[in-house]
């Protein structure tokens, strides 16, 4: 048995789970999140837990087993306590922040790049010292699903992302860019 799937999930209080055919959803102070669960996998609530199981040991049910386990898990956590990405944007005259419904950028392009910011996703901009030099601002992403803040945070990291020579552009909070020796180096 799956060592992952057969742990049960912990449901925090103000947490309500409702489990239909072939879905789990979640309720909480951060959102509502709905889970598809595969055929062969059973979800149970026993006890204020979530209890996943499966009909048989063939090769992709324990493979949806652990899968399942692991997104309700999510889930329960994403109402209750949310999910947080930081990037930061690192640039002479690089600029970010947030307008109404969208992020406005200004990356180093000829144009200021404006990202909508999808429905459910919160974004803040910051600014403070680090010792990163060059460094511009701080943008945190926020929301109950974490693969749509994973998706948004890659996003926004595509628009520029670090410079192997001068270590410029978006990278995340704790990323070590690897600057390779110019020509100067050589």
């Amino acid at each position: 048995m799956s060592r992952i799937g057969r742990s049960p999930i912990r449901i925090p209080d103000g947490v309500k789970v409702n489990i239909s055919d072939g879905s789990v959803r979640v309720e909480g102070p951060k959102g509502k999140l709905e889970t598809p669960v595969p055929n062969g996998i059973q979800v149970k609530l026993e006890d204020g837990t979530l209890v996943a199981s499966r009909s048989d040991d063939a090769p992709q049910s324990r493979a949806l087993h652990g899968l399942t386990r692991a997104l309700l898990a999510n889930s329960v956590r994403g109402v209750s306590e949310g999910f947080e990405k930081q990037l930061d944007v690192v640039g002479i005259g690089y600029r970010a922040e947030v307008r109404g419904k969208s992020l406005n950028l200004s990356l180093g392009h000829s144009h200021p790049i404006e990202f909508p910011i999808p429905e459910g996703i919160e974004v803040k901009v910051e600014r403070e010292q680090k010792a990163i030099p060059n460094y511009v601002a701080t943008i945190k992403i926020a929301g109950p699903d974490r693969q749509q803040v994973g998706q948004v945070a890659a996003d926004v990291r595509r628009l520029r992302s670090p410079d192997p020579y001068k270590g410029k552009g978006v990278r995340y909070a704790g990323e070590v860019v690897r600057l390779k020796v110019g020509k100067k180096g050589a």
